[in-house]
């Protein structure tokens, strides 16, 4: 590449001059190339430890002058190849006009001046593409990764770092290259090599540790093998890095979403030395993660920026030190003490943002007024004006009325239209599923089902309105609202338990989803419209659980709760087609009804499925299997003793699942349960682990004595049932596993507010960040889990179906799957959702395309045929993709290969033979009008009655049509009894609901054209075979008794249809017409031929003229004239090409192919051979690493080693 003229001074050191003339050099770094002897490997070793390779690429091109000593570097190259381009530019373009300058001065300016518009020139279209933000050292060391390791240019570097690799017990000093979809190491040292490439999706573990072996080191662990990294100079930096790439590859396994990288992102003020676009983009991921997660804010908010500040909190009369965080809808402020004042501003509730007075007690401060008359007084900002300035830029992009508009969160896979154009809309339509008149559209079923009963004036009733005094005081104090105070306060109501009357208010405001409603009127309604009615498989599972959702509860025994259930789970199932409808959203969804109107229970049910519960509720639950795994590290951790005997018995993943997964609402009472839920919405997932461990906790000793699973289970589902809220209000439902599995002695009753105080006092030093790096863990061994799962089940499935071993068919599918997954990041022709759909059956889950399949075919194949493979693969895969959506599944696939491999040779005949009929052929290879009329009309059965003597695939039809005439000569009484006899249409319909066994006799016949394509196929599947000749002379032989053959039928054809006048008329059979039918076919075999066959001298080429003859397939040529046998067709010669015609007439049956085939020991030896598949998977698995090795062979011509 040209690079802008840099001055060297010393123009030998390290260099070696290839080429010269007198203005420019040449030159090669020294230990790159062949040679070079100790100082190469010394110098070798010194630009891999040093990164000197990485600024400066092993060529490069000085200009020079002679009356100077400094020497100008204009040209680098990584390959000879790029440098030659560069040097012989120059030679051609320049060398000559600078020779004509008197002054060096002049030439060393033009030649400057020269590179850096050719620099300019080449950036210019690169403007607004990331490239342009990389420095020049990053995109030189992107360069020697895709050169090192034979990456594509799809392949994008996000940052490199100096560090140890451990191979054995020796460290090797390198670089560690992190790409979007690839770890790579790569190291130099005194000649021995060490190349690594490791795929994030095939990571199982990553951990970051320090042992006495390995001082603080990055371990990786794949299903195979483990590596260890260390001696990294901020190891802290690369392992989140190093997190957030295998966080995104396991997003890739599971829902089958590549990386995209950020368009949007701001860019820099300063060019960032060594930092890539691509690395700006993962940390502001990680910022923006970390952000939303803190203030519960939706998915498509991204941060601005933040910065230290204070804020006056009038409740505490004090200055609160803490962090500022803008974002484009929101203002946020979190103190810097945990727990000590949290604030969200939403922009929409913004009226007024104005600079204070300055004053020595309060330097710079801004003050921010919302619409609810509240008033926010932020000081101590560093950069007030900037600060104040984007305020009011975001303000002015946050519109009152359009926010319906403009939102992103429209229904996956429709249009936003239709929720914007009745954003906002207050109309009742009568008509409508779901309207404002509905019962259920302004209440919740609490208030309508409490809505006649008489008021209370008990204890608890008196407790219950303290509760809400006390509620209406932190109003009045903190303010009401989403722009309300959280602080410790409001933690210490929350655990005493919210009053029934502002249950769903709080739910909606602390789960965040307050603000998606906000910003998506009329969202719900239009959504409701578009999903009822429609039928799938979610809406059929929601049916079938709507009655088995909270039946104790008298809000659902009527069909206003049910109907409102059945709206809400039906909706969202339509906005997240991804979830669905998953078991045990019907018993949250019940219960988030109780307390809040319709539309609030869609939007907690959205902000539980999208946020707080990620993965929860999808097709395989995987977000409640890793909660489950994070609770056994936290019962490992709390509860040592326990956890062990617990892993005996085998219990903690049995229990935990409902538990998560409902929120204890499906195990414990309904009016204790729901406290949890209270805690849940402000805390987060930390107070259900906390629950659940102070309940091992309180059951320790019981659990210790168990002996079994069974007895375990028994004692904490007692224990669970008889957690009791003795504060509510409302009548007592019973819980139905409570009342099946109570004793005779009455059981203790545990209070709910105990259990949850007990856990915060054991267990409340649980932190969030804690528990999402614990997550993580989990979610690289849960999701490669059910990947393996998913291989065992597709393997077990192909067992019967394949006579590939297990062995074999594991390896295939990884095989399969990998080349899937490699066109999901380098692209393909279909996109990835196309292809995968993980509600299919594991068999059917990967697809892939017509490129992916050519690839796989190529490798995998035992048929080599040279340049015809991609044909032959094309036509295999029409052949495979039965329903013809253009993918094919693994199954699909399995079957076409198994038939290549393990079939009998009538199978592979077969196949071979179908390979070169339609539905195989594509329309562009059916060229005559014949071939092409029966392409488009396969449907239409042939007549093939003339060709009973050759023939007898006609004679089932033929039969069955006398059968019919037969039966029309039966009496009327027959016809009647025939038509009472029910189990006759019982056995027939059966018999048409059989799969029909194909036979030799159902395939088609062959025409000339294909038969000819058949030929050339065969001729190109021997080209490497050791006995090639002699299987070259099989074919001859074959296909030259085929084309007597297909004359003879034609002849008969023609005799049988010809009419008296016409066989009158007609003339002799023309010989030359026979020969030039003969020539065609010969002429493709030569075609098709690698090199010229060499004579054929036995003696079955002089067989007596009474046989059919032998022909000998050899070029015009390559034999003497007098070695030519009188029964030899010459071809080559273009007078004889020009006048063969293909013979529309002219066709062949399957059976005649086989026994012409039989008649040639070497055919049958050759399809009769059994081939290992084992050498061929290797070769398809060692492909990367060759292409690693071509690719830097140019620049080291060493052995390379890779592991």
């Amino acid at each position: 590449m040209w690079i802008n003229p840099e001055e060297v001074l010393l123009a030998g050191a390290l260099w070696v001059s290839e080429r010269a003339n007198p203005f420019f050099i040449l030159q090669r770094r020294r230990g790159h190339g062949r040679g070079g002897g100790l100082s190469g490997l010394l110098v070798g070793t010194l630009d891999v430890v040093l990164d000197s390779s990485a600024r400066v690429a092993p060529y490069r091109i000085l200009l020079q002058t002679a009356d100077s000593q400094i020497y100008w570097n204009i040209a680098c190259g990584s390959s000879r190849k790029e440098i030659t381009d560069h040097w012989e530019w120059l030679e051609s373009n320049l060398l000559q006009t600078i020779s004509i300058f008197d002054n060096d001065e002049d030439v060393t300016t033009f030649v400057k001046g020269k590179i850096s518009g050719i620099i300019a020139e080449e950036n210019r279209p690169k403007q607004g593409e990331d490239q342009e933000e990389d420095c020049g050292k990053f995109r030189e060391a992107e360069l020697k990764m895709r050169r090192l390791f034979g990456m594509p240019d799809e392949e994008k570097l996000v940052n490199y770092y100096s560090c140890s690799y451990w191979k054995g017990r020796v460290p090797r000093q390198g670089w560690l290259y992190l790409s979007v979809n690839h770890l790579c190491f790569y190291s130099f040292l005194l000649g021995k090599e060490v190349t690594l490439v490791v795929q994030w999706t095939e990571v199982t573990q990553l951990e970051k540790n320090a042992t006495l072996v390995f001082p603080e080191s990055v371990r990786v662990s794949t299903r195979h093998t483990e590596h260890f990294f260390s001696m990294f100079l901020n190891i802290n930096d690369t392992f989140k890095l190093m997190e957030q790439l295998a966080n995104i590859a396991m997003r890739q396994l599971l829902d089958n979403e590549a990386f995209a990288a950020d368009r949007s992102l701001p860019k820099p003020g300063k060019t960032l030395k060594n930092v890539s676009a691509l690395k700006r983009d993962f940390d502001a991921r990680a910022k923006n993660e970390r952000y939303r997660t803190m203030f519960r804010l939706t998915q498509d908010e991204r941060l601005d920026g933040h910065t230290d500040c204070t804020l006056w909190t009038p409740f505490a009369k004090m200055h609160v030190v803490g962090q500022l965080f803008i974002s484009n809808n929101y203002i946020c402020f979190n103190s810097r003490e945990e727990d000590l004042c949290q604030l969200i501003i939403p922009l929409r509730e913004v009226s007024i943002v104005e600079k204070a007075d300055s004053s020595s007690v309060l330097p710079c401060p801004v003050s921010i007024s919302t619409k609810n008359k509240m008033n926010f007084l932020f000081a101590n900002l560093k950069d007030r004006d900037f600060l104040v300035q984007r305020i009011s830029d975001f303000l002015q992009r946050t519109p009152d009325s359009s926010w319906g508009d403009t939102s992103p969160l429209s229904p996956i896979g429709h249009s936003t239209s239709s929720s914007a154009s009745s954003a906002g809309s207050e109309s009742i339509h009568r008509g409508r599923q779901y309207h404002l008149g509905l019962p259920t559209a302004s209440q919740c079923l609490l208030q309508l089902y409490h809505r006649n009963t008489p008021e209370d004036l008990g204890p608890k009733a008196m407790k219950e309105k303290m509760k809400e005094e006390a509620w209406n005081i932190h109003f009045s104090e903190f303010g009401r609202g989403v722009c309300m105070y959280r602080t410790s306060r409001t933690r210490e109501l929350i655990l005493n338990g919210i009053p029934e009357r502002l249950r769903g208010e709080l739910w909606l405001l602390f789960s965040g989803a307050q603000n998606e409603m906000a910003t998506h009127p009329g969202y719900y309604g239009d959504l409701v419209e578009q999903a009822m009615g429609m039928c799938s498989l979610a809406t059929e599972e929601i049916e079938r659980d709507l009655h088995r959702s909270m039946p104790e509860h008298r809000a659902f025994q009527n069909e206003t709760g049910i109907a409102a259930l059945r709206r809400v789970l039906t909706s969202y199932a339509h906005r997240n087609p991804g979830i669905g409808y998953c078991q045990a959203m019907n018993i949250v969804t019940s219960v988030l009804l109780l307390y809040c109107p319709e539309e609030e229970a869609f939007w907690l049910l959205v902000a539980l499925c999208e946020r707080m519960l990620p993965d929860y509720y999808n097709t395989r639950v995987v977000g409640a299997l890793v909660d489950q795994g994070v609770f056994e590290d936290l019962t490992r951790a709390f509860l040592p003793l326990l956890y062990e005997h617990m892993q005996e018995l085998g219990v903690i993943s049995t229990i935990s699942l409902s538990w998560f997964l409902t929120l204890f609402l499906s195990v414990m009472p309904f009016d204790s349960a729901v406290l949890l839920v209270d805690c849940f919405f402000y805390e987060g997932i930390k107070v259900i682990f906390q629950v659940a461990l102070a309940v091992l906790h309180d059951n320790m000793d019981a659990l210790l004595s168990c002996s079994d699973e069974g007895e375990a289970m028994t004692i904490l589902g007692r224990y669970l049932d008889n957690v009791v809220n003795k504060q509510t209000v409302a009548q007592p439902i019973p819980h139905l596993h409570a009342l099946l599995t109570s004793g005779d002695d009455p059981p203790l009753e545990i209070d709910i507010f105990d259990l949850i105080k007990s856990s915060y006092e054991k267990f409340g030093t649980l932190r969030s960040d804690v528990i999402e790096q614990m997550r993580f863990k989990q979610r690289l061994k849960v999701i490669q889990s059910l990947e393996d799962t998913a291989k065992r089940s597709v393997v077990r499935a192909m067992m019967t179906e394949s006579a590939f071993s297990i062995e074999e068919l594991e390896e295939l599918y990884c095989l399969f799957k990998s080349k899937h997954m490699t066109s999901c990041y380098w692209g393909s022709t279909s996109s990835a959702a196309e292809r995968h759909d993980p509600s299919l059956p594991y068999l059917e889950q990967y697809r892939i395309d017509p490129v992916q399949f050519t690839q796989l075919f190529t490798v995998l194949a035992p048929w080599v045929c040279g340049g015809h493979t991609k044909t032959l693969s094309a036509r295999l895969f029409r052949l495979l993709d039965q329903n013809q959506d253009g993918l094919v599944n693994f199954k699909e696939f399995i079957t076409g290969l198994s038939g290549m491999y393990h079939g009998d040779m009538t199978e592979k005949l077969k196949l071979l033979y179908k390979l070169h009929l339609p539905p195989a052929l594509c329309p562009e290879e059916a060229e005559s009008a014949l071939e092409a009329t029966h392409f488009f009309t396969q449907d239409v059965p042939r007549e093939s009655s003339f060709l009973s003597d050759l023939d007898i695939s006609g004679q089932q039809e033929v039969t069955s049509g006398d059968e019919e005439k037969d039966g029309g000569g039966d009496s009327e009484e027959k016809k009647e009894e025939k038509v009472k006899d029910y189990r006759y249409y019982l056995r027939m319909w059966a018999k048409e609901k059989e799969p029909k066994t194909e036979t030799i006799k159902d395939l088609p016949r062959m025409n000339q054209e294909q038969f000819i394509d058949l030929c050339k196929t065969l001729y190109n599947m021997f080209s490497e075979e050791p006995l090639e000749q002699q299987l070259y002379h099989s074919i001859a032989t074959v296909a030259s008794l085929l084309l007597r053959i297909g004359e003879v039928g034609k002849k008969f054809n023609n005799g049988s249809k010809r009419s008296d006048s016409a066989a009158a008329q007609a003339q002799p059979p023309d010989p030359q017409r026979e020969e030039s039918d003969e020539s065609q076919v010969c002429q493709a075999l030569a075609d098709a031929q690698l090199e010229p066959a060499a004579p054929q001298t036995s003696e079955e080429e002089t067989k007596d003229n009474t046989s059919v003859s032998s022909y000998s397939v050899v070029s015009s040529g390559s034999l003497q004239c007098e070695d030519i046998a009188d029964d030899t067709v010459l071809i080559g010669g273009g007078e004889q090409r020009r006048g063969s015609v293909l013979d529309v007439d002219w066709s062949i049956t399957f059976e005649q192919v086989l026994a012409s085939l039989l008649t040639e020991p070497p055919l049958v030896d050759y399809f009769e051979r059994k081939r290992d598949i084992q050498i061929k998977m290797a070769t398809c698995k060692a492909q990367r690493a060759v292409e690693r090795q071509t690719s830097s062979t140019s620049d080291h011509e060493l052995p390379q080693h890779s592991i």
